[in-house]
């Protein structure tokens, strides 16, 4: 039963929601996810880490980054059955869709300070990351 609680209560905050959300479309890293949802980066970090805790989602540390992406549910059957229905769920909802649309303008290299840019440079020149980027995704999410 207690696992049951860690996914239930981790689902309870409409930030840690949000999260998911975008972690559906690509890899963030904090200072993504803090761009995007306008709130400071330990608080991401808090965030990060109760749904770590509750096998929704993991991380991996490539360069200067430490990427988070959708678990792939092996931890938790309620993990898995929740990020499924998930992908379904909130499509409409405005929050999401806002968040959502900002997500391909968001550049990591710019955001995080890790890489100074021109202010005359292209962003997709610059920035690593792409709207279309879904690596390191396995299982059935």
């Amino acid at each position: 039963m207690e696992t049951f609680i860690g996914v239930m209560k981790a689902l309870s905050d409409p930030n840690r929601v949000k999260i998911l959300k975008m972690l559906q479309e690509r890899n963030l890293c904090v200072c993504e996810m803090r761009a995007a949802l306008g709130v400071a980066q330990p608080t991401v970090s808090k965030h990060l880490k109760i749904l770590e805790n509750a096998g929704l989602v993991n991380s991996s540390k490539e360069g200067l980054w430490v990427n988070y992406h959708i678990a792939n549910g092996t931890s938790s059957p309620f993990a898995a059955t929740m990020l499924g229905n998930l992908r379904h769920w909130l499509e409409t909802d405005p929050e999401i869709y806002r968040i959502k649309q900002a997500l391909p303008s968001l550049c990591r290299e710019k955001l995080c300070g890790k890489l100074s840019v021109p202010p005359h440079a292209e962003s997709s020149k610059v920035c690593r990351n792409s709207p279309n980027q879904v690596e390191g995704r396995q299982g059935r999410f």
